[in-house]
């Protein structure tokens, strides 16, 4: 390999432009050095944060979010697992030309070297200033990019952060980093589609259901009642049949702080609740998933799109694609 000067600095490490003995240009990914003890350390500290959080602050028991965040820091230490889940991902969107992710390159890769063949684009943030169309095509492509893989194969990329998406003159999408990939059993799919059937239809007893297969425990009314706020809010913009953007009129700066807070202070009454582990990362790549849409201004029938990617749920089939994909 022969290395550029070109990079791109993660917490774990660095990514270099190289290019082979073929003349093929090259992603290489190296770890920094002891990595796994400074990532034990870090978690360290955070369970005792999560510690003195739990003694000063009722409304929320974070032990499990600790042990999730532990879960999936020590998988993006493993180099290989990552180009297990690149390869997964080629399974799961090989159907969606307009994203574009990229190969392995199995025989310069290790533990702690990642390589990868390069795939050019620009950062998503220089296409804001774009036509309306253009951001609209843009966010419905980064929608199917994070929905097809749930609602087929139960598996997410729990990192949406705006530096792990590049864009192409064509305005189609580069998805980079495998690092955070989160699959589910089957059954949280089911869960997640439950509530929101729940939420459309007023059905109670329905979004009870979801919860619990989600992991919640001891649901009482009140319970019930604080985390429906929350949930309508992550869910609004697809419980909506129109166009429209992930706001819809609230200042991005403000957007889901009246909720947070409302929730928060239900909470320390009602509380603690414990968020399950699945459901952790689940929340944080939905909400990272809406700031984007949020940077792009997008406009967008998000219900008309959702509703295009749940049309064939099927918890056999997904079990079935999930078992399939892995194997391969």
């Amino acid at each position: 390999l022969h290395s550029f000067p070109t990079r791109r600095s993660s917490d774990l490490g660095q990514v270099h432009k190289a290019v082979d003995k073929k003349g093929r240009d090259l992603a290489c990914k190296l770890q920094y050095p002891d990595m796994s003890s400074a990532v034990e350390a870090d978690l360290a500290q955070l369970r005792i944060l999560f510690s003195l959080y739990r003694r000063m602050d009722r409304a929320i028991d974070p032990s499990e979010v600790a042990d999730e965040v532990g879960a999936r820091l020590r998988e993006e230490l493993d180099y290989r697992r990552e180009a297990s889940h690149i390869a997964l991902y080629r399974i799961m969107l090989a159907n969606t030309p307009s994203v574009h992710v990229p190969e392995v390159v199995s025989e310069l890769s290790t533990g702690r070297l990642l390589t990868m063949t390069w795939i050019t684009g620009k950062p998503i943030l220089e296409f804001k200033t774009r036509s309306l169309a253009d951001r609209n095509r843009i966010a419905e492509t980064m929608f199917r990019a994070w929905w097809h893989p749930f609602s087929h194969y139960a598996a997410i990329h729990g990192d949406p952060h705006l530096g792990n998406y590049t864009i192409r003159e064509n305005l189609d999408l580069n998805l980079l980093d495998y690092g955070c990939i989160r699959t589910f059993r089957p059954q949280f799919v089911e869960g997640v589609i439950s509530l929101y059937t729940a939420l459309l239809k007023n059905d109670n007893a329905l979004a009870v259901h979801a919860y619990e297969t989600w992991g919640f425990k001891d649901l009482r009314k009140e319970l019930i009642e604080a985390l429906n706020i929350w949930a309508r809010f992550i869910y609004a913009p697809m419980l909506d049949d129109r166009v429209r953007t992930v706001a819809d009129g609230v200042e991005p700066s403000a957007y889901g702080r009246k909720e947070a807070f409302q929730v928060h202070q239900l909470l320390k009454q009602l509380g603690p609740v414990k968020p399950p582990r699945e459901f952790v990362f689940m929340d944080r790549a939905a909400i990272g998933l809406g700031a984007v849409f949020l940077h792009l201004q997008a406009e967008m029938n998000f219900y008309k799109f959702f509703n295009e990617e749940i049309a064939d749920f099927s918890l056999a089939d997904v079990t079935k694609r999930q078992k399939k994909a892995f194997e391969t």
